[in-house]
């Protein structure tokens, strides 16, 4: 564990000259000076008016004009505070394992490093609004306060930072605020009462999309400082499970390892003292265009499937502790629904249905998203409706998913990419 701890230290120079061409590639990029840039954006063009979904015809986000500071609170657009898409290259860290060792002097693999400008800037710039927000929330996530408050201003402050347009971009998912025993996908529907407590932990997570370019990332606030370990386990469960990250990496040994990490921490609650443990039903999971849950999932346990993690991959990798069973169970009232990602035609029998149908697909696509979202479109009593497409398969219900009454569950989560040299943690803030 020493040598380990030890090498983790030393910053290698071939780290360092990754991160030094990266800024570069940043600098490059931006000015988009030179004639064959100019045939690269010729071609780029090109390539969008023959497949819309790849983004908006007329990138409003590139803004060639001077940086403008951002403000206090935030009310900038971030793109306005990077500009020519100069914005924060995330951590970056080797691929894990000895046979990847090659790469971040690979000269091949710098070169395609840089043929990805257009994922990799919609990452970044999805990520600093990401880094942005959740830092201007946390000084009012404060016990007392409504959790539909907390969601709400979380999603309006996303929207302010990057206005949306269309399915281009937006949120990528509700504001989940979820309280101890409930693990995850809890988001206030309308009318909901529930408030912060000062013996509460929460767990924050939202997502932010840019051309359906997806950060999800979450965090843990609590108040009790009998908390902190439980709150400590899963953040560094979580750099565990990011540190093992890399191409050709088995992901069962990532489970492995952040369960390692997790289940050697214990919390004292009121004289009573408890073990840390994973949450065996939950994992993290790959993210692809659109898609918020790819095909591949990262066990937060041993045990899992021997399938290898690929270059080019983005993975959601988050962790949950818990001190109750570390198994969860769906519970309370559904918040959060999604349309199948690559379901074919549905055969909607109600005609109120079919016009709901159609405000979700033109709104939110194959993203996710709350009823309350359905309310500030204008929908009413559409709850019946809202049923008849999820019995039909048209619609996917997520309800919360819960350990135990009594206990108490936290989360951290950051989004990974795994580039051809490097790979790269693009929520990685200063704040986790």
């Amino acid at each position: 564990m020493e040598e380990e701890k030890r090498k983790e230290e030393e910053i290698p120079k071939e780290k360092k000259e990754v991160e030094k061409e990266v800024e570069k590639e940043v600098e490059k990029e931006g000015e988009g000076e030179g004639e064959e840039h100019s045939k690269k954006k010729s071609r780029r063009r090109r390539r969008k008016r023959k497949d819309d979904s790849d983004g908006p015809k007329d990138d409003k986000s590139f803004y060639d004009g001077p940086e403008i500071p951002q403000t206090d609170p935030p009310t900038v657009p971030v793109f306005k505070v990077y500009p020519k898409k100069s914005f924060p290259v995330g951590e970056i860290q080797e691929h894990w394992g000895d046979f990847n060792t090659f790469r971040m002097t690979s000269e091949e693999k710098r070169h395609l490093d840089r043929l990805d400008e257009t994922m990799i800037y919609d990452l970044r710039e999805a990520a600093a609004i990401h880094k942005t927000v959740r830092q201007w929330a946390r000084p009012f996530i404060k016990p007392g306060v409504p959790l539909i408050d907390i969601a709400t201003k979380i999603e309006q402050k996303v929207l302010e930072l990057l206005p949306k347009d269309g399915l281009n971009k937006g949120m990528a998912f509700p504001c989940g605020v979820s309280l101890n025993h409930v693990a995850a996908h809890y988001t206030s529907n309308p009318g909901d009462k529930w408030v912060l407590g000062e013996h509460d932990i929460a767990k924050i997570d939202f997502g932010v999309h840019v051309n359906g370019h997806i950060i999800d990332s979450a965090f843990s606030v609590h108040f009790d400082s009998e908390l902190d370990p439980l709150s400590e386990a899963a953040r560094e469960a979580t750099n565990t499970g990011v540190k093992h990250c890399g191409a050709d990496a088995y992901i069962s040994d990532i489970g492995e390892a952040i369960q390692e990490v997790m289940e050697s921490y214990e919390v004292t609650l009121n004289g009573k003292t408890h073990s840390v443990r994973s949450v065996r039903n939950l994992s993290g999971h790959s993210v692809q265009k659109y898609l918020i849950h790819a095909g591949k999932s990262v066990p937060l346990v041993r045990g899992g499937e021997r399938i290898r993690m690929e270059e080019g991959e983005v993975f959601a990798i988050e962790t949950f502790g818990t001190t109750g069973k570390g198994f969860v169970r769906e519970d309370l009232d559904t918040s959060h629904y999604m349309r199948p990602f690559d379901s074919g035609h549905v055969n909607v029998r109600m005609g109120k249905a079919r016009g709901l149908l159609k405000v979700i697909t033109e709104n939110f696509g194959t993203l996710a998203f709350a009823r309350r979202w359905l309310d500030d479109l204008g929908e009413s009593r559409y709850l019946l409706a809202l049923k008849h497409l999820v019995d039909c398969g048209a619609v996917e219900p997520y309800p919360p998913l819960c350990d135990v009454r009594g206990s108490f569950v936290s989360q951290f989560e950051h989004t990974v990419y795994l580039r051809p040299s490097h790979k790269e943690v693009l929520s990685r803030g200063d704040d986790y």
